[in-house]
């Protein structure tokens, strides 16, 4: 078993979209479908253990990433503060669901399954493939991100407006002017405001910096509004009724 807890991992490696792979975003996918197309069976008995469930899955799965990072020695105040946009949006993500905050659905929302997406479509795994703790961590961190804001948008009955747009994207700015001295002063990237990822990334495709930050706000800014077109689609119905 330490082999699958440990550094020296002698299993496969990560490979992108292997069967592994496929099999771990399948699963994630299967449950939000459910909880879009199938809202109508879960029953409201059900709402509240499945919220705190999920708050606490997803708790106690950052507090395990955490120990095991102390355990193992790889804990750095450069890299495992929870500063990171989808660090930041797990403890979000079980705020939102312990307590129904509108305000930080918007964030959860917008944020989190978009910014939760890339990750799980090119993870930075390694060399910790499946079945090593790692690979497990990482999949359950991300993919409960995602499912947190659509149970909450599906079976809560959650929205965002075109506001919350605007919103998200004044926070999401603040949250950089504030995180880049604290990356300038203790050595960190979070965020990765100061350069790229040492691993390949979407960043990669889009310039050097500094011109790749106001690019990323660009895609930001195009996935949220693709992330608003149910309800616009739904508002524009409406109106037309």
């Amino acid at each position: 078993m330490g082999q699958y807890f440990g550094l020296d991992y002698s299993g496969d490696p990560f490979v992108l979209f292997d069967a592994k792979h496929l099999i771990a975003l399948g699963i994630i996918a299967l449950l939000n479908f459910y909880l879009i197309l199938g809202r109508q069976t879960f029953k409201p008995k059900f709402r509240r253990p499945f919220r705190y469930g999920l708050a606490l899955l997803m708790a106690v799965n950052t507090l395990g990433y955490q120990t095991w990072n102390v355990v193992t020695g790889r804990w750095t105040v450069e890299w495992n503060l929870p500063l990171h946009l989808c660090s930041l949006l797990v403890w979000l993500s079980v705020f939102m669901l312990l307590t129904k905050n509108y305000r930080v659905y918007e964030f959860c929302y917008f944020l989190g399954i978009a910014g939760a997406l890339q990750p799980l479509l090119t993870p930075d795994a390694g060399r910790f493939g499946f079945p090593h703790y790692y690979a497990f961590q990482f999949f359950i961190s991300h993919g409960g991100i995602i499912t947190a804001a659509v149970y909450m948008t599906t079976i809560e009955g959650f929205r965002p407006y075109w506001v919350s747009i605007k919103r998200v994207l004044i926070g999401l700015n603040i949250y950089a002017l504030v995180i880049s001295p604290l990356n300038l002063l203790i050595g960190s990237n979070y965020l990765y405001t100061l350069r790229k990822p040492h691993v390949k990334t979407l960043l990669d495709y889009l310039g050097p910096w500094p011109g790749y930050i106001l690019m990323v706000e660009l895609i930001a800014l195009g996935m949220f509004i693709i992330l608003f077109t149910p309800f616009a689609i739904h508002d524009w119905r409406n109106r037309q009724n």
